[in-house]
């Protein structure tokens, strides 16, 4: 009995004991559910009517979605949300390659950036001037074959022919 007077500093709280259903997992209050004694002899508490007709369909758990396997297969449950695993972040290490002292590369890495940069742009320019002799090379090919005419660049003049003409069949 918990005393709640002015002088009482300890509530005295009742700890009821619940078992779990075995198809469904959901927890068994005291004076709910059935056991079921299965034909090997095991014990089963089952939480009501609906799950031991389950059991005896031979049904799935994992296939109902109001059992907690169904919602632990498709990821339903806040427990798992909690504990997700942080994952470190790799560090950077510099070590001496065979033949090569630290300060070397040290020096190579700092020096690289303003090395790149007018790699590339050189190599960007090149492109670029490459590209445009391709298209001015390509217009005065272009404009030399109109000059000359269809029949002077070797493309092939089609005449109006109807469609199913010649076709093996003979009047």
């Amino acid at each position: 009995q918990a005393c709640r007077g002015e002088n009482a500093t300890n509530v005295v709280t009742m700890v009821i004991k619940t078992d779990r259903c075995a198809f469904s997992e959901i927890p068994i209050w005291p004076g709910h559910g059935v056991r079921f004694i299965r034909r090997d002899g095991q014990p089963l508490n089952l939480l009501s009517a609906k799950v031991k007709s389950m059991l005896n369909q031979r049904k799935k758990p994992a296939k109902l979605t109001w059992t907690q396997a169904w919602r632990r297969m498709n990821k339903k449950l806040r427990s798992e949300e909690t504990a997700r695993r942080r994952t470190r972040k790799t560090t950077k290490f510099a070590r001496a390659i065979v033949g090569v002292s630290i300060e070397e590369l040290r020096t190579k890495r700092q020096s690289k950036p303003a090395v790149k940069a007018s790699a590339t742009s050189a190599a960007t320019a090149a492109a670029l001037k490459e590209a445009k002799g391709k298209q001015s090379r390509k217009a005065r090919r272009i404009r030399a074959q109109q000059a000359q005419g269809p029949a002077a660049a070797g493309a092939k003049v089609t005449k109006n022919v109807p469609r199913g003409a010649n076709r093996g069949t003979q009047r």
